[in-house]
Parts: structure tokens; sequence; C-alpha cells
């Protein structure tokens, strides 16, 4: 499936911050050959010959492929710290945020399965000073996660012993779902959304 495939669940206009259109256009080309061939084994020839364009007028936006990926991730992981922080914002109980961020944090990585893998697993092909940046900004969601179960373990709502480690869990076991979702298959974006939020919730304890 290729990203222009994608069930985006609800984000209209996907990569609408890249422009021009020319430097979209090889960015999109750039997910569908990374997710498809991985980081290593795509070449600049095969990103531009997807969007249509010569090599030479890759390098006219993108300094090297290596940009390519570090602009991928970042708006990939700036989008998911973008829906997580609002639902911890939307306000409710614990419970209730950390019910709707796991729900929609799972939705944009089954609907945006494509890009969804290229961001959480290229990372390690990133340079130093590229990767330190997107670790940077992985933080910041683990963050706004555990900030929610450290809310609703202080308010009772929560039973959880190692918030830390619960943590690290329930967003491995929100990434994994592009890893393995299949728009083909018999559940929606949505409906394993719900399912996911239900079972984040029976691991933290909350009352059902």
């Amino acid at each position: 499936m290729s990203t222009a495939q994608e069930t985006v669940g609800g984000e209209s206009e996907p990569w609408v911050e890249v422009t021009p259109d020319a430097a979209r256009r090889l960015l999109v080309a750039a997910v569908d050959a990374f997710a498809e061939r991985g980081y290593h084994a795509t070449t600049t020839r095969d990103i531009a010959s997807r969007a249509g364009m010569s090599p030479a007028a890759l390098y006219i936006h993108y300094k090297t492929k290596e940009e390519l990926l570090q602009r991928i991730s970042r708006i990939g992981h700036e989008k998911v710290l973008e829906i997580l922080r609002a639902a911890d914002g939307a306000g409710g109980s614990a419970t209730e945020r950390l019910a709707e961020a796991v729900s929609s944090f799972v939705r944009w990585h089954a609907g945006r399965r494509t890009t969804a893998r290229v961001v959480q697993y290229e990372l390690e092909a990133l340079g130093p000073e590229a990767r330190a940046e997107i670790v940077a900004l992985r933080r910041q969601v683990d963050a706004v996660v555990r900030g929610i179960i450290e809310d609703g373990v202080a308010t009772g709502e929560f039973d959880v012993l190692d918030v830390r480690g619960t943590t690290l869990a329930v967003l491995s076991l929100c990434v994994d779902v592009a890893r393995w979702f299949n728009v083909q298959g018999p559940r929606t974006p949505e409906e394993i959304g719900t399912l996911y939020a239900d079972l984040v919730l029976r691991m933290v304890g909350a009352a059902r």
C-alpha cells in the first residue's frame, strides 16, 4: 500500500507543510521507497524515478537522502506529538485522556501505516545529529503519555507500580500497529483504536 492509498483517519492533507509541490512529491516517493525497500537499499535515483523526476531534480530540494528521512521523521513525530497533546489537553479524567490518547495514537499508526513504519523503524539510519533531534521528540511523546499515567496513579484511577515501564509498554503496543495493520483486513483504524484503548485501560488497572 502506498502513501497515496493510505487511510489517513481524518488527516485530509498529509504533508501539506511540505512545499513546493516538487518537494512534496519527492518526500512521498521517499516514504514509499523506504517502506518497501528500506532506507539503505533505496537510492536517490529510486526516489526521483517514483516521483517522475530526474535524480538531479532531487538535489534542488534535498541535499542528501538522509535529509529526506530526517524531514519525514520530524514531521511524523511532530504529528504524533500534536495528537497526544490534543488528547491530554481535552480535559476529563486521566482514564478518559489515556483512552483518547491511545485511540488517536493507534488510529494514526494504522491509517498512516506506510508513513508510520518509516517514521518508527528507520531511526537508526540517521546520523548522530539528526537522530538526536528525533530522539528529543520521542522523549516528548513519552512524557505526555507518562504524565497521563502519573495523573491516574495520583488520583487513584490507575494501579501501576512502574510508570516508566508501563509507559514504554503502552507506546510499544501502539507503535507496533504500523508493522502489521492491513487496510484490507477485517478491522478499521477506528476499531483498532477502540480495542487498544480498552486493552491499555485494563493494563493500568482502570476501573471498568
